[in-house]
């Protein structure tokens, strides 16, 4: 339910004011692939699919990683859902992104801000830190681009690196139950 007066048609103003110089013009056809196959990168079934081989493949510090991150995805995934269909923000207006924009019409949060949050904060928690500082360079890009691509505001994903952080620490919090099922 998009709201057009008061503090929200302000807030909304702002957010496409700092939204704008950021998404990429329609010429910049090169810039804007690269831009999409980062968008890519941060897909939910990349990383479940990653979680799941670390399980499988990894020492015991993986597995429990590999754990906390695929219960993570999951969650996050139903969480942002639960906020899009109740928010219900559309997206940025344009036709990039369309598969994002068939399958989710909706902006607010960024899921894949909220996971890149998650990847990263348990990466730097629970990973070698190679693997911390990977996921650390890549994660902002990746959801930058999710701006450049022209199919989330600018406040969509800060709220999802909010909601990536919060949950992140209820992941923290079960811990001790993920070591002793890793």
């Amino acid at each position: 339910m998009e709201r057009t007066a008061g503090p929200w048609a302000r807030l909304q103003a702002i957010d496409q004011a700092l939204t704008g110089p950021l998404t990429l013009p329609p010429e910049q056809k090169v810039l804007k692939l690269l831009a999409l196959g980062l968008a890519h990168s941060g897909d939910s079934y990349i990383w479940g699919a990653l979680a799941v081989a670390a399980w499988f493949l990894g020492s015991p510090p993986w597995k429990t990683w590999a754990l906390a991150t695929f219960i993570g995805l999951v969650v996050a995934e139903v969480v942002v859902i639960g906020i899009k269909m109740i928010i219900r923000r559309p997206r940025p207006p344009g036709t990039a992104g369309g598969i994002y924009r068939k399958a989710d019409p909706y902006s607010f949060p960024s899921g894949h801000a909220a996971r890149a949050a998650i990847l990263c904060l348990l990466t730097g928690l629970l990973a070698p830190p190679v693997a911390f500082i990977v996921i650390a360079v890549w994660s902002p890009f990746m959801v930058l681009s999710r701006i450049a691509i022209g199919i989330h505001y600018v406040f969509d994903v800060v709220a999802g690196v909010a909601l990536g952080c919060a949950l992140t620490a209820v992941l923290m919090a079960a811990m001790p139950l993920f070591e002793a099922w890793a």
